[in-house]
């Protein structure tokens, strides 16, 4: 018998955040958030500058259950309420992914619910549908500290990649030069935040492959050209430092914006792509809102609507976790107890993975 909605747990733990989310998903394709937990490990990574993939499975392993019951108590549920469970399956950080993959299988055996193992990149994709309301066809930045890419999401579960990055994403760039420049941890709010100070004309910055036609973004040369800019005015003071943060985030701005504009033309230029009104970023650094002011100043041009999704759930979170898992399940698509972690898969992929049918 279908369901008309189900109410799915997800557990996300691909990098340095543990959350768990209950999320309840219709056969609409709308969802309600009854919970959603986050547990960060910034002051557990802060001394080294960066995340230890070490510190973080056990800091997973050490909160992954409290934050569960905490998800269930702020939903009213009990654990037999649950009629599915999601985890975060990869990319990302192995170690962690295990750990929340194993957790949710041992949930899904032990109550005989459905188990989906969730493509992190897809929970980013789609979770403006559930936070903003909107519905396919939509051109989407995934910008966070592991990927950069613009992807076409012409439906739920059909994806196809514009553009990516050939080197560092954009996120890494921010959090590398952030590190460099001692400026705290995490880098990305840092340097951010630092840039408000400064004059981001100072410096010149480049443009990586400004001039290509394709939609492919490369941030490292980018990064070595801060860091030589930044030895030959030793030692820096206050007022430097904020002019080498504004120009740097105002290149990166810049990369963004050439590249996605790039991918707009591409895209209302195929006749089957004429009914797109959406340019969405997600993931981290879709958090920036520099990036935001820039990208709503394009997406006006091509009379489109930006979209970004609350802060809380551009940053990792299990709600996108849980979401994506209820609307694969209305779909009969769950995964078997074997299914396992994967520190690289990408999203282009999730249109042909295997999946069992019940």
């Amino acid at each position: 018998m279908k369901k008309e909605s189900v109410k799915i747990l997800g557990i996300e733990s691909s990098c340095d955040e543990t959350a768990v989310s209950i999320v309840e998903v219709n056969e609409s394709d709308k969802g309600k958030i009854l919970s959603n937990i986050v547990f960060s490990q910034v002051d557990e990574h802060s001394p080294f500058g960066g995340v230890v993939p070490e510190i973080a499975s056990r800091s997973h392993v050490e909160s992954l259950s409290p934050l569960i019951d905490q998800a269930l108590e702020e939903a009213c549920l009990s654990i037999e309420d649950i009629q599915g469970v999601a985890a975060a399956s990869g990319p990302g950080l192995i170690g962690g992914l295990i750990v929340g993959l194993t957790t949710a299988k041992g949930i899904a055996l032990g109550l005989n619910i459905p188990l989906i193992g969730v493509n992190h990149l897809e929970g980013h994709a789609l979770t403006p549908i559930l936070t903003n309301d909107i519905s396919p066809p939509y051109i989407l930045l995934l910008v966070s500290g592991g990927h950069t890419q613009l992807i076409m999401v012409k439906n739920i579960g059909h994806y196809l990649q514009i553009g990516t990055t050939i080197d560092d994403a954009a996120g890494e760039a921010f959090d590398k030069a952030a590190k460099f420049l001692d400026i705290g941890y995490p880098g990305g709010p840092a340097l951010e935040n630092l840039a408000k100070k400064g004059n981001n004309k100072k410096f010149n910055f480049p443009r990586p492959l400004k001039n290509s036609i394709e939609c492919n973004f490369s941030f490292s040369g980018l990064k070595t050209s801060l860091i030589r800019e930044a030895k030959k005015i030793e030692p820096i003071n206050d007022e430097t430092l904020a002019d080498l943060a504004a120009s740097y985030q105002e290149a990166i701005i810049d990369c963004i914006k050439i590249k996605s504009e790039k991918a707009i033309k591409k895209m209302l230029n195929e006749s089957e792509n004429s009914e797109i009104q959406y340019f969405v970023a997600s993931g981290g650094v879709a958090s920036n809102k520099a990036i935001r002011n820039s990208l709503t100043i394009l997406t006006n041009k091509y009379k489109m609507k930006f979209i970004a999704p609350p802060i809380k759930f551009c940053t990792d979170n299990a709600a996108m976790i849980a979401w994506v898992g209820g609307l694969r399940l209305l779909r009969g698509q769950n995964d078997k107890l074997n299914i396992p972690a994967r520190a690289r898969w990408p999203i282009e992929e999730m249109q042909i993975r295997e999946i069992v049918n019940e």
